[in-house]
């Protein structure tokens, strides 16, 4: 929750490629004081089955960049190995290679007493993102 000293973030990810939520994704938040501060990492959570991340840790005072990184490459392993598919990215993973966005890493400004809500739209072959509600 977004204070007047501090800014909050939420995401969720679907994956478009079956429109659905993406469930299991690792989602891990950074911040900074300033564009040449060092980045802190401050924890992460998972996705749940709505494809919410509803438990990121709050942003400390001071706040002025956030940086969500995704790891992509274990939700579409997960999801290859259940579904049991042959999309070309996924069958790469089981050749040794791997996806082909291992991970998306999103980097905003923030202001303190706003709340950031960054969806991730996902498939294996690309991604969008965007400042939801």
């Amino acid at each position: 929750m977004s204070t007047s000293t501090t800014a909050s973030v939420s995401t969720h990810i679907l994956d478009t490629s079956v429109g659905r939520p993406a469930g299991d994704v690792a989602v891990h938040l950074a911040a900074r004081t300033g564009r040449a501060a060092d980045w802190q990492a401050l924890g992460g959570s998972a996705t749940d089955a709505d494809g919410r991340c509803k438990d990121l840790p709050a942003l400390p005072e001071g706040t002025t960049h956030v940086r969500l990184d995704f790891d992509t490459e274990t939700y579409f392993a997960k999801k290859q190995a259940a579904a049991q598919q042959d999309a070309p990215a996924l069958r790469d993973s089981e050749n040794g290679r791997p996806v082909f966005f291992p991970e998306v890493t999103i980097t905003f400004a923030v202001v303190p007493g706003e709340h950031y809500h960054v969806p991730l739209l996902l498939n294996p072959f690309g991604y969008s993102v965007y400042r939801g509600s």
